[in-house]
């Protein structure tokens, strides 16, 4: 079987706290295509927690943002239909994060996020939704989205919010 590719994989340099592989206090989510979903699979610590057995929410919320935000790019280049590890590089920022806390995520269980975009404008603001689910069962949904502020071969003037 052939290794994965991840989206985080695509993003050299990168210190955030949720995605970035260069943070080493950080989450470190990996998330890749499954179909037209990008998918991330994560096991919570008990440093995780918010209460006894809980995952906490705002970790939660750092979960769903940075992987939809990884999702945006993935299929920003896949419409493009070039490699992800190809150049430009483009960066996303969360423009509207809106989560629906659906039942206690358990922190003793591998979380599942499932992301897709429905919506493109400009081909700078794209719409997501994402699902958490922890045994199959939906704990959190949330609607996501993300700004193009970055891309490789143009000054950040360019595309940044405008």
């Amino acid at each position: 079987m052939p290794e994965r590719e991840y989206f985080q994989h695509a993003m050299p340099g990168d210190v955030c706290f949720g995605c970035g592989s260069d943070n080493e206090s950080g989450l470190k989510i990996h998330s890749y295509w499954d179909g037209d979903k990008g998918v991330c699979h994560w096991q919570p610590q008990k440093q995780h927690q918010g209460w006894d057995g809980i995952t906490c929410g705002g970790i939660i919320a750092t979960l769903i943002d940075c992987h939809c935000m990884a999702t945006a790019m993935a299929t920003a280049i896949r419409n493009e239909e070039r490699p992800l590890m190809s150049e430009p590089r483009y960066r996303f920022a969360t423009g509207m994060l809106n989560i629906k806390y659906l039942a206690a995520t358990p922190n003793d269980k591998e979380l599942e996020l499932r992301a897709f975009v429905t919506e493109i404008k400009n081909e700078k603001k794209y719409t997501l939704e994402c699902g958490l689910y922890a045994d199959e069962i939906k704990t959190a949904e949330a609607n996501v989205v993300a700004f193009l502020v970055h891309r490789s071969d143009q000054s950040d003037s360019d595309s940044a919010f405008s």
